[in-house]
């Protein structure tokens, strides 16, 4: 088996929800539970970061496993979905599993006489601890992949747990209101092991309450104890201010967004210090501004180009779009009248984007188009959508191409925004790389 082999037998045998959507989900513990039993409980030869919430996972997962790896730790990183190298979803030190690992792993599976039918996220979630495990390290960053309760990585017993915020996402499996969201996410808390909430108010922090109250924790509320004193956007990329915890501080992050993430690590790291993790201000200063470098990490304010400037992000939200989109209108109120907004835009087909298109600036110029994954929505529905409402643009049957007819038409001091969907942004990249 080689390794294109051994990635069509996790893509083709094994339902994956981020291409085919609810055919694939799979809620419950049962299979990872058996699964863990089987490989010899791998997840408990490390320790363990749980980071949960609907926007900010990914950045705050990368921070911390960066700082962690700015320390001087053996740090492991398992998030989901990738954008281009399925191998992006597991990482050790900022480098992403060997290909030989991935066949190793794969053929052991397939030649074991296990007797259950995992999904390809319950299998790949094995994957990465086996492979943690095997490499020693000394902490790992588990990213939550939908919802918290009944979620496979829910399996671990974690040094310390994150939920950054709730926001309408996945309500065909999570719940219709933000407290039904809020309940699942508040799954992974867990008996005496403190969490930290990024955002949280109303009855959503009310089902957070209750839940730590229940379990008998300690619960960190980011915005009780605003963690940031300065802050700086800056306009040509990158964020820096004042800290309380380390004092003056930089990043390569981008991104209105980034401030409530970044006020959430902050408060985070202050929990594992506090829970006897050794974490220097050394390491949090570089750990927050090499993030990029040392993880890898991409996708979230991604500038492509800076004339015109391009930039691709995949949130996918209501309330990641919202940031987005008052960012952008920022960005063109600062350029000249004559700049114009083009928008590369896709979803997947089981999001109900009715609400979320109602956000998208109705003077910018639309390229319609669709991710090529089954989950992707037909960009012929997108476009009727769009219609609808007064959106003006043209439908492009790829990412790839859409693109290019925006780079085509773009002015100089134009802006040229991609996304709506984590598979616009992965066709992207994947296309240019």
């Amino acid at each position: 088996m080689d390794y294109k082999e051994a990635l069509d037998y996790l893509y083709s045998q094994l339902p994956m929800f981020s291409r085919v959507g609810a055919a694939a989900y799979k809620p419950g513990l049962q299979t990872s539970e058996k699964l863990d039993e089987y490989f010899g409980h791998p997840h408990k030869k490390f320790h363990s970061i749980h980071i949960g919430g609907t926007n900010g996972k990914g950045s705050t997962s990368h921070l911390l496993a960066s700082t962690l790896q700015a320390q001087g730790y053996k740090t492991a990183l398992y998030t989901s979905p990738h954008l281009v190298d399925f191998r992006e979803r597991m990482k050790i030190n900022g480098e992403m599993i060997p290909e030989e690992r991935v066949i190793d792993f794969v053929e052991r599976f397939r030649a074991s006489d296990y007797d259950g039918h995992p999904s390809f996220f319950e299998l790949t979630m094995m994957m990465a601890f086996d492979w943690f495990a095997s490499e020693g390290v000394d902490y790992a960053v588990i990213e939550v992949g939908m919802g918290g309760r009944l979620d496979s990585t829910n399996i671990i017993t974690p040094q310390g747990c994150v939920i950054t915020n709730i926001s309408s996402d996945h309500t065909q499996f999570l719940g219709s209101t933000a407290a039904a969201i809020a309940r699942e996410k508040a799954g992974i808390i867990k008996k005496g092991i403190p969490v930290v909430i990024g955002e949280a108010t109303g009855d959503v922090r009310r089902v957070f309450e209750d839940k730590i109250n229940e379990v008998d924790t300690v619960g960190i509320f980011a915005e009780d104890h605003p963690a940031i004193r300065d802050i700086n956007i800056h306009p040509e990329g990158g964020i820096s201010g004042d800290a309380e915890l380390v004092g003056r501080f930089s990043t390569t992050l981008s991104g209105d967004y980034q401030v409530k993430n970044l006020n959430t690590y902050f408060t985070a790291v202050k929990m594992l210090r506090d829970a006897g993790i050794e974490i220097s201000e050394n390491a949090v200063q570089k750990g927050v501004k090499d993030v990029e470098s040392m993880t890898g990490f991409r996708g979230r304010w991604t500038r492509l180009c800076d004339s015109p400037l391009t930039i691709c992000d995949t949130g996918h939200n209501e309330g990641g779009l919202k940031y987005n989109f008052s960012q952008l209108e920022r960005i063109m109120s600062s350029r000249p009248k004559s700049a114009r907004l083009h928008i590369v835009a896709g979803f997947v087909a089981d999001k109900d984007i009715d609400h979320i298109i109602e956000l998208f600036p109705k003077d910018a110029e639309y390229y319609f188009t669709q991710a090529q994954i089954p989950r992707a929505l037909p960009v012929r529905e997108l476009m009727a959508k769009a219609e609808a409402i007064g959106l003006k643009g043209e439908s492009f049957s790829e990412v790839a191409e859409a693109y290019r007819e925006a780079t085509k038409r773009a002015a100089a001091e134009d802006v040229i925004y991609v996304g709506g969907s984590t598979f616009i942004v992965a066709d992207l990249l994947a296309a240019i790389e």
